[in-house]
């Protein structure tokens, strides 16, 4: 059917638990809308959108699919998915690209525990929904109770569409104060008001129908016309990619929805592969699928759906452009299993061929072990189906042994943990904050490191590395999972730092946290439904408690009881095959996978698999440090006593007596001040003029040391950089500033120069970072003795901060903020230290 111009591209997905008369209803849609002359069966194995042999041979969707159809205003991109709890992470990766779903419910089930699982994703991702109560011609389905049911499980704003049009805009206002308030007051609801509820979600539509008697079929799409999403998409190009796939020729396809802008044939697409690597591809064909046939345009427009050729490298859930990155999917397998290939078959071989299979569902985890390759599945029917792809698409008969619960560990308590890596001609140090999120959160990476302590080049590289690895704990080598990490502090060398000195050092300091933390092992959890008949509940109660289940008190209804709760995955097994056998195939058990939660065996979990952390030397917690030429080895517990930079955590340090002499200068400079500004009480001095210059007193050890440099005084009062002054202004800074830089660098000290710029008209003063060091520039009135005195008041409480200047205005300005001078002498003295301990430290 030829497109017409002014209809709205809508992205609909079409979503269910197994057997609810999903794939019925696409073919239903698709014929009463006119996209199919022929009104196709699942039972007849012809069914649009199961193109797949596997599909049409077991009757249930495993990959999701498309189809276009058009209704009055709309072009409508129909993505149909798989029901399977099975399949579920397939149907996940569909909703980031949906602009709106259609939830399928069965009118003789009602709403199940994959339901719940669906609406809740679909509430993760903020997808529009649209509600099809199916079957509706079958015995015993009661329309009135299902919408009930509906709106006790789902949301109060699931509204009746097939009623009439007041009762539908009087329940509508209902979902919005704002509109009930324009309600009361005109009686009236738009379209519009009605489409604005259903995109924030307030307001969810039902229809009443059968997709087999084509019941309702028309009016869902008459309603999903007038109130689906209208999105508004930039200028600028962008797109989410959903899906990896292969054509009949093994043609790699890259499915992406255009976010922005357009995507055109043969245009650059940039994009990072799954290492960090940058990426420069062509987009040598671009695809508009309807079922397995496509068309070939010159170009995509924002809002549609294509298959890309060209692109190699791409991966599920990555965003292109312009398009903000999207959030992590939430299911996973929990079942481990031993893959075992046919005699001959070489594992290191086959591996990267069973790579494609993951590439295109990354929930299908392939892991290498001792020489043999374990797959990680979400239950026995994916099982089933990847033998059966692994059969067809390379030839091998495998079998899927030893099955295993993929547990997960985090902690309990917060520590910061460090990694240092300094081989000889290396460096990097990195310090952590390991933090426990709430359970489901996975893992977050965050930053607080200032750029003026590490570049941020190298802070992006930190984070990075964090995301790049799955991070193993400490119990028994399991994934972590549901902490934040947060870069506190981190530190490189002006010469001798690389890439992988950070990947080192970062993998290291998050081991050496974990070494510290209290861990706790993880392991899936079901949420299960249980229905049999009532005089058999007692021996399913037994049974989930033996398990170390959680249950919730059983309802009756008649000769049937149904049993909710929860139970550890590790414990299910083959309970379906035992509930059929003691109920004479009556009892029915439903599993959603809950989440992960405590071990109920932990010690025995732990104990059985025997992992020592400090013999994984790929996930060592230890450091390497360099003395003498060479580097030599830190155990995880003994790096604090070694490390380079002080702990990022806030924490009060206590007392440190120090004894300080007062020379000639200062106590003139003291009498000076007194004259000036009165008494002075300065506790780094004692309390009492009569005090002994050399008595001891208590101070407080500051966590950081400051450096302010009167940057002009500085210049004129070293000689060399004065003459240079004279020929050249900027070259004598430039020389101060990379004098200081690589002081800055080696001492560990942080370095503020300020020039003065208050005589300049107009000036509006600049502060930018020059490399290690900051630099100001004072603005037009400003001093930079005004903005030094003010800065060291800002901070001279909580840091270490000394005050370069041979200024005397300045120096009393400092010694009242609390901070301590240095002329430039001194100053010069130390830069010149610490340039003959880098060049010895070179040399060795």
């Amino acid at each position: 059917m030829p497109e017409q111009v002014n209809k709205t591209p809508c992205c609909v997905g079409l979503l269910a638990h197994v057997d609810a008369g999903k794939t019925t209803l696409s073919e239903a849609m698709l014929y009463v809308s006119g996209a199919r002359r022929k009104l196709g069966r699942v039972d007849h194995q012809d069914a649009f959108l199961d193109t797949h042999a596997l599909e049409r041979a077991r009757g249930i969707t495993i990959f999701s699919k498309q189809a276009r159809l058009e209704t009055s205003h709309r072009v409508v991109t129909l993505v149909d998915t798989p029901g399977h709890v099975d399949f579920s992470a397939e149907a996940e990766r569909t909703l980031p690209i949906l602009d709106c779903a259609i939830l399928v419910i069965s009118g003789t089930d009602g709403v199940q525990a994959h339901t719940l699982t669906l609406w809740r994703l679909l509430q993760r991702y903020q997808v529009p929904v649209f509600l099809f109560v199916n079957k509706m011609d079958l015995p015993g389905t009661d329309a009135e109770a299902l919408l009930k049911q509906l709106r006790e499980q789902l949301s109060p704003a699931c509204v009746d569409f097939s009623a009439p049009g007041a009762e539908i805009a009087e329940n509508a206002a209902l979902c919005d104060e704002a509109l009930l308030e324009t309600y009361l007051e005109t009686g009236t609801v738009t379209d519009g008001n009605l489409r604005s509820l259903v995109e924030k979600r307030k307001l969810f539509p039902c229809c009443f129908g059968s997709g087999l008697k084509l019941e309702g079929v028309a009016e869902l799409l008459e309603i999903l016309d007038r109130y689906a999403p209208e999105p508004k998409y930039p200028p600028e190009f962008g797109g989410k990619i959903h899906k990896i796939s292969r054509d009949a020729q093994g043609v790699r396809l890259t499915w992406l929805k255009v976010t922005g802008g357009q995507l055109k044939v043969r245009s650059t697409v940039r994009y990072v592969n799954q290492k960090g690597e940058p990426r420069e591809e062509k987009a040598v064909q671009l695809r508009l699928y309807s079922g397995d046939k496509f068309t070939a345009p010159e170009m995509i427009a924002a809002g549609q759906i294509a298959a890309v050729t060209g692109l190699s490298e791409t991966w599920a859930g990555q965003t292109l452009g312009a398009e903000p990155r999207g959030q992590p999917y939430v299911l996973e397998p929990v079942m481990t299993y031993r893959v075992n290939l046919p005699a001959g078959a070489d594992p290191a071989l086959v591996l990267p061929k069973l790579r494609q299979l993951e590439e295109e569902d990354p929930q299908l985890h392939l892991l290498w072990e001792n020489g043999q390759i374990h797959v990680q599945i979400m239950g026995r029917v994916q099982l089933e189906i990847f033998r059966s792809l692994v059969k067809e698409r390379f030839g091998l008969d495998v079998t899927l042994t030893d099955q295993r619960i993929f547990y997960k560990e985090t902690i309990e308590n917060t520590v910061e943990g460090v990694g240092h890596f300094e081989p000889l001609r290396h460096y990097a140090e990195v310090h952590l904050l390991l933090e426990p999120l709430p359970r489901g959160k996975g893992l977050k990476f965050d930053t607080v490191c200032p750029t003026d302590v590490l570049d941020g080049n190298y802070q992006r590289l930190i984070l990075t590395h964090l995301e790049e690895k799955a991070h193993r704990g400490v119990l028994t080598g399991a994934p972590i999972t549901d902490m934040k990490i947060t870069l506190l502090v981190g530190k490189a060398h002006l010469k001798h730092t690389e890439g992988g000195d950070f990947r080192q050092a970062t993998y290291r300091a998050v081991r050496q946290g974990l070494m510290q933390a209290k861990s706790i092992l993880l392991e899936p959890w079901y949420a299960f439904t249980l229905t049999m008949p009532t005089e058999q509940i007692g021996r399913a109660i037994t049974d989930i408690r033996a398990m170390g289940g959680e249950l919730e008190a059983p309802e009756s209804r008649g000769a049937l009881s149904t049993l909710k709760g929860l139970v550890p995955a590790s414990e299910v097994k083959d309970y379906a095959d035992t509930l059929a056998a003691y109920t004479q195939g009556r009892g029915r058990l439903q599993l959603t996978l809950h989440g992960y939660a405590p071990c109920h065996n932990a010690d025995a979990v732990i104990a059985e698999t025997g992992y020592d952390p400090e013999a994984d030397l790929e996930n060592t917690p230890d450091s390497v440090f360099c003395a003498h030429g060479a580097g030599f080895n830190v155990k995880w517990n003994r790096v604090p006593e070694y490390m380079h930079l002080e702990s990022g955590l806030k924490t009060e340090k206590a007392p440190e007596l120090i004894t300080r002499n007062l020379r000639a200068d200062d106590r003139e400079l003291e009498k000076i001040m007194e004259r000036e500004f009165g008494p002075i009480r300065r506790p780094q001095y004692g309390s009492s003029s009569n005090r002994p210059a050399t008595e001891e007193v208590t101070i407080r050890t500051p966590r950081q040391k400051y450096i302010l440099v009167d940057g002009y005084n500085i210049i004129f009062a070293w000689e060399d950089l004065a003459a240079q002054a004279k020929d050249d202004l900027d070259a004598a800074r430039r020389q101060l500033c990379d004098a200081l830089s690589s002081y800055a660098g080696f001492t560990k000290c942080r370095v503020v120069v300020v020039f003065d710029g208050y005589k300049q008209k107009g000036n509006p003063g600049e502060k930018h970072q020059d490399h290690n060091i900051q630099v100001v520039y004072t603005k037009e009135g400003e001093t930079a003795d005004a903005y030094i005195e003010a800065l060291a008041h800002e901070i001279g409480q909580d840091y270490a901060v000394r005050v370069a200047s041979s200024d005397g205005l300045v120096q009393l300005s400092s010694l009242g903020s609390g901070v301590l001078r240095m002329s430039a002498r001194e100053l010069r003295e130390e830069v010149e230290a610490a340039r003959e301990a880098m060049k010895r430290h070179y040399r060795a």
